[in-house]
């Protein structure tokens, strides 16, 4: 099983970055990696040369397909998270995705993880929510056997986007502003649980759909909090209106095409959703590591820690 061939799209971002780590900790060595993010794919292959890590623009077909061929199996990553070009989502997040599994279907690929997420039980309404519904309902009646994943807020090591991107402005900025009291329940999980996680699947072919939500419930601002205290920061951190704050985000959408945290994601933000907690230590075998504990590895390890991936 170890000398199995996984392929992974969309590998070069958060998760699957941190997929690849665990996966070759646990003795995995015939791992590919498809992505269109070229910097971060070199980010990749400079820290994992032995294993392939090809371009690829998954949304249209191509010699990418070559790598299906003899795969046990894919853990389906690919994903638009944020951004104001619709295109984008469309391409990203449902395009690919059945161009992936077609290519799955003509290579007898015989077994999925697709990474959904938590937010189609959401009651946001935006076009990540809508498309990565869309992308799971692809995955879910596909014909092969598959485990769907349905992650939170996730954060760790090769975070470019959520609590990684808070982490680096928090360090940039004297005043670290909070919409509105704050109080905005999150349920963080830590990428590599995720990882692990996935791992099990793969080895136990476990099939079924699971909200993987973070254990512990956080409010947005002791998440910044936390933060803060892991880095050692001297910021001030200060409430603001909401209105003021979502005004603020419209206008760095003016000159930034894919801003980091868009009015959508403010949105959902204060949605006030609460996600089911399955006890997915026991299903899956895998030891839950507390939030705080997270947050220091996160952000101190020596070996990954400092390694910042693009947007």
């Amino acid at each position: 099983m170890k000398s199995a061939r996984i392929v992974l799209p969309g590998g070069a971002g958060l998760v699957g970055q941190n997929l690849v780590a665990q996966l070759k900790r646990q003795g995995y060595s015939n791992l590919v990696v498809l992505d269109k993010h070229r910097s971060n794919l070199e980010i990749l292959r400079k820290m994992h040369p032995d294993i392939v890590a090809e371009y690829a623009d998954l949304a249209d077909r191509g010699d990418w397909e070559k790598h299906l061929a003899g795969t046990e199996a894919v853990v389906m990553l690919q994903a638009q998270i944020g951004g104001n070009d619709y295109t984008q989502f469309q391409r990203n997040n449902i395009d690919s995705t059945r161009y992936v599994l077609d290519a799955m279907k003509a290579n007898g690929v015989p077994y999925l993880v697709h990474i959904s997420s938590s937010v189609v039980e959401s009651v946001a309404n935006d076009w990540y929510t809508n498309t990565k519904k869309e992308q799971e309902r692809m995955a879910a009646e596909c014909g092969i056997p598959n485990a769907i994943l349905r992650p939170t807020l996730m954060f760790g090591w090769f975070d470019r986007k959520h609590l990684g991107w808070l982490s680096r402005f928090m360090q940039k900025v004297p005043v670290f502003p909070i919409p509105g009291h704050g109080r905005y329940m999150r349920q963080p999980l830590y990428a590599g649980d995720f990882s692990n996680i996935i791992v099990s699947c793969i080895e136990k072919q476990i099939t079924g759909n699971y909200n993987i939500s973070g254990r512990e419930q956080v409010d947005y601002i002791d998440i910044i909090r936390e933060i803060k205290r892991a880095i050692h920061s001297n910021t001030l951190i200060i409430n603001i209106p909401y209105r003021l704050f979502h005004a603020l985000l419209s206008i760095w959408a003016l000159f930034d095409r894919d801003p980091p945290f868009t009015t959508q994601q403010l949105s959902a933000l204060v949605a006030h959703d609460e996600f089911e907690v399955i006890d997915w230590p026991r299903i899956f075998g895998v030891t839950a590591t507390a939030f705080a504990n997270a947050i220091d590895v996160t952000y101190n390890d020596p070996a990954y820690s400092q390694v910042i991936l693009e947007f």
